[in-house]
């Protein structure tokens, strides 16, 4: 399009003034995009040939923002068009993410928790997780062939822990000698919960000096997952996992990273949800303090008008 063809453009509406400043900047580009009359056909052609060099710098603030003037540069190629927005896209992430919250609003109960849900749920839709639950129960209960914490000694290292781990993960808690250290008496519980709850993985535990000659104290406790006679994960204390505060869904993440169990297990899920309403609370509480701190400081200085 020609330069004239911009000028006609703002000029088409009805009541469209033009700028001086605009005026000077359309007859530039016309001086440097537009060809002369006196101009040969030979001339001409060569020109044309090469447009790009007979360009000029069109001043934009912002190529993306929505103005007249950038339609009409977009119209004519001298800015790209502008790129889809991504509002519709969020919006359908958002409706999508909702319908999966919803259908998947039972994951996590157990059969106890779905019986009290009897007049809030479709009779149908409750009784079809119900007969989930069972399955995932029974199946849990066959696989459940450990179910405490094995303590072990150097010469069955290899027996139990090594050659064990070829049958699925191995869990090993490398405990400290010393009674002051608090992290190992943390993770030493929480090993001993962790192999109730998920029977089907095996958890061992023996002193780190016991296991390794002169192994650091300051590396107690340290945690080694085996997995297919090698290792696969190894944490030395608990300081990644959050020091005296870690809790069992670092047991949970450890679990489903090494694949022992799968993320959507129910063991894991229920606790999960647990901690997030137990945060939604927390939060929930804060700001209703918040707000009467609020009120009662707003009182104060109500009572302070009177004075």
């Amino acid at each position: 399009g020609s330069a004239a063809g911009l000028g006609n453009d703002f000029c088409s509406a009805p009541g469209c003034r033009i700028s001086a400043s605009l005026s000077l900047l359309l007859q530039r580009i016309c001086t440097h995009f537009c060809l002369p009359s006196s101009l040969s056909a030979f001339e001409q052609r060569d020109i044309m040939a090469a447009p790009g060099e007979q360009r000029i710098a069109v001043p934009i603030d912002d190529p993306n923002a929505d103005t007249e003037w950038n339609d009409i540069l977009r119209k004519h190629g001298v800015i790209p068009e502008k790129p889809p927005s991504p509002t519709p896209m969020i919006e359908e992430a958002i409706v999508e993410g909702r319908r999966l919250a919803h259908e998947n609003r039972l994951e996590g109960k157990d059969l106890d928790e779905l019986d009290e849900l009897e007049d809030l749920e479709d009779e149908g839709f409750l009784d079809q997780y119900r007969q989930k639950r069972m399955a995932e129960l029974s199946n849990l209960q066959k696989k459940a062939i450990h179910g405490s914490v094995y303590p072990i000694s150097k010469p069955d290292y290899q027996r139990e822990v090594t050659e064990a781990s070829k049958n699925g993960p191995v869990f090993v808690n490398l405990t400290s000698s010393m009674g002051t250290n608090i992290e190992s008496r943390i993770l030493s519980e929480l090993w001993r919960q962790a192999a109730k709850e998920y029977g089907d993985v095996k958890f061992c535990e023996l002193r780190a000096t016991h296991a390794i000659e002169n192994y650091p104290e300051r590396n107690c406790p340290t945690i080694l997952v085996y997995k297919n006679g090698d290792i696969a994960k190894q944490v030395v204390t608990l300081m990644t996992l959050g020091g005296v505060r870690t809790s069992m869904r670092k047991i949970d993440d450890m679990l489903v990273e090494v694949g022992a169990v799968s993320g959507s297990d129910m063991r894991v899920v229920k606790r999960r949800q647990a901690a997030e309403d137990a945060e939604e609370e927390r939060l929930a509480g804060s700001s209703i303090k918040t707000g009467t701190a609020g009120r009662l400081r707003g009182d104060d200085d109500d009572d302070d008008d009177w004075d």
